[in-house]
C-alpha cells in the first residue's frame, strides 16, 4: 500500500511523505528532500512495531544539520582527495566540503536537492537532473532511485545516464539501529560482513590506494562480531569506530547481517555493489530526532553500499566511470526478520 502526503513547505519548495506499507507489517517513510528513508518500522520478536532507522522529526533539520541521516548520496558517495580527478585527461575541479577532500557529493549534494516522484503498487521512483558542472562533475546526469517494499525486504534499485562521461556512485546513508531509533548506542549489535579486504586510509580517511587482507585486524568481521567489542580497539581511535569500506567478497548469501539481540530483530544486506562503508557513528554529535528521541556518538551503524572512495584517483579500483550513453544500475536489498 502507498500513502502520500505534503510534509513540509519549505524555501527550496514543497516537500512530500510517501509510506509503504507490505503485507508482513513492515512499513517505511520516504522524504522527496533527498529521497530520504525517513523511517522503517518493522516486528520486533513481540510483534511490536519498531522504527529502526534515525531521523529527524521536520524536514528542515535535514537542511540544517549534517550526518545526512538517511539521505540518498551522490553524485559520488564518500570521499574524493583534493576534491580533483582527471578523466579523459583533462583534469575536473570539484566543491571541496571536507577540508581540501569533497564528501558525499559535495556542498551541495544529492541529499539537499527535491527529488521528484511516482509511486507504484509496493515503490516510490525518485528522479532528478542534475546539471553539467553540478560541484564540478562532468556531463548531465539523470538519475532515479526506485524503493520497494515487499514480504519485509526493502530494496533499493539505483540507474544513472549521463551525456558526457562522468563517475558515479550512489548510496543510502541510513543509519539502523534495531533496538529501535530510541535504542542508543549499538553496542550489543552483532554485525558479519563477507569482507576479506579492505581499502587503507591515510590523512582525511582518503584511501592510499592499497587493498589489503582484514585478516588480524580490527576489520575482520568474517565472524559475528559485537561491535562493543571494536569501539575501543586502539586501532580505531583515529577513526572514533568503524568508518572504513570493506571490499565485499562476493558469490551466494548476504553481503552483511545485522542482529539485535534486545529485540531479536536482524538484517540482511545483499548488493550488487563492491564495496561496503562500514560506519559506526562515532562522529554523531548529540542532537534531537524524531518522536523525542536525543541521538549520539555510535547509536547507529551506517552500511553503505557503495563503488570505492577515491576510485578515480586509483588505478587499482574498480572504475568508477560511467561512459556516455551507458547505464549505471545497481541494486541494494536490506531484509528485516527475527530471530
Amino acid at each position: 500500500m502507498v500513502s502520500v502526503r505534503s510534509f513540509e513547505a519549505l524555501p527550496c519548495g514543497s516537500v512530500h511523505l510517501v509510506t509503504l506499507t507490505d503485507e508482513t507489517g513492515c512499513a517505511a517513510e520516504f522524504l522527496s528532500l533527498g529521497a530520504t528513508v525517513r523511517a522503517v518500522r518493522v516486528p520486533d520478536r513481540e510483534g511490536r512495531p519498531t522504527d529502526v532507522v534515525l531521523g529527524y522529526e521536520t524536514a528542515g533539520e535535514y537542511l540544517a544539520r549534517n550526518a545526512h541521516l538517511g539521505n540518498c548520496i551522490g553524485r559520488y558517495a564518500n570521499r574524493i582527495g583534493g576534491a580533483r580527478f582527471e578523466l579523459n585527461g583533462k583534469e575536473y575541479r570539484l566543491t571541496p566540503n571536507e577540508g581540501e577532500n569533497l564528501l558525499h557529493g559535495g556542498a551541495e549534494g544529492f541529499d539537499r536537492r527535491l527529488w521528484g516522484f511516482t509511486t507504484g503498487e509496493d515503490s516510490v521512483t525518485f528522479r532528478r537532473t542534475s546539471p553539467d558542472g553540478e560541484e564540478g562533475f562532468p556531463g548531465k546526469l539523470e538519475v532515479s532511485v526506485t524503493y520497494t517494499l515487499k514480504e519485509g525486504c526493502l530494496t533499493m534499485d539505483y540507474r544513472a545516464t549521463t551525456d558526457a562521461d562522468t563517475v558515479v556512485s550512489l548510496t543510502n546513508h541510513s543509519y539502523f539501529n534495531l533496538a529501535g531509533q530510541k535504542g542508543g548506542p549499538v553496542t550489543d549489535h552483532v554485525l558479519t560482513v563477507r569482507a576479506d579486504r579492505y581499502t587503507p586510509c591515510g590523512a582525511g580517511n582518503i584511501p592510499t590506494g592499497e587493498i589489503l587482507p582484514v585478516a588480524g585486524t580490527a576489520l575482520d568481521l568474517r565472524q559475528p562480531t559485537a561491535l562493543g567489542d571494536v569501539f575501543s580497539r586502539p586501532e580505531l581511535e583515529a577513526t572514533r569506530g568503524l568508518d572504513h569500506n570493506l571490499v565485499l567478497s562476493g558469490g551466494e548469501g548476504p553481503d552483511a547481517t545485522l542482529y539485535c539481540p534486545r529485540t531479536g530483530i536482524a538484517m540482511e544486506v545483499t548488493t550488487s555493489m563492491e564495496g561496503m562503508q562500514v560506519y559506526t557513528a562515532g562522529f554523531l554529535t548529540e542532537r534531537p530526532g524524531k518522536d523525542g528521541a536525543v541521538y549520539g556518538p555510535h547509536h547507529a551503524v551506517c552500511l553503505e553500499t557503495q563503488r570505492f572512495p577515491d576510485a578515480m584517483n586509483h588505478a587499482a579500483f574498480p572504475s568508477p566511470i560511467l561512459r556516455a550513453g551507458a547505464e549505471y544500475h545497481e541494486t541494494t536489498r536490506y531484509r528485516f526478520f527475527v530471530k
